[in-house]
């Protein structure tokens, strides 16, 4: 299964997107192969940014693509990464990160627990915090 990062969706969905060609290659062999999916989190995500966000889940489905809860047992694993991430910040920067763990952290803890890879255009936290997860990249 490939979990999919709310950018792979954006850029599959902009047709100007320097990243439209790859995007749209990972969802339709993702879909052909073990599979393709998002979770709750990116769904937020892409409800957010869209101007009829009660008509993004079917039209995500409608290219194959899988919405998925994230496993409570992903918590823990988010809780960690986040918590590293909180300290690297303070101890680099002197500011403090938000004490709810950011979106990134969900998604990479879902696909570490699950053993799955994510695409994305955007490896710095998912390379940082969750090292064994496989990262497809443009």
């Amino acid at each position: 299964m490939i979990l999919l990062d709310t950018n792979v969706l954006i850029y599959a969905s902009d047709e100007t997107s320097s990243f439209f060609s790859w995007a749209r290659t990972i969802i339709a062999e993702g879909v052909s192969g073990s599979g393709v999916a998002i979770n709750a989190i990116t769904l937020a995500e892409l409800c957010v940014g869209d101007v009829e966000p009660t008509t993004v889940a079917d039209r995500i489905r409608s290219w194959g693509v899988v919405i998925l809860d994230i496993p409570a047992v992903a918590s823990v694993s988010c809780a960690a990464a986040y918590s590293t991430y909180r300290k690297r910040k303070m101890a680099q920067s002197g500011n403090e990160s938000p004490v709810i763990p950011l979106p990134d952290f969900f998604i990479g803890a879902h696909a570490s627990i699950m053993g799955w890879s994510i695409a994305t255009a955007d490896e710095g936290r998912f390379k940082t915090y969750f090292p064994s997860v496989t990262l497809i990249m443009p």
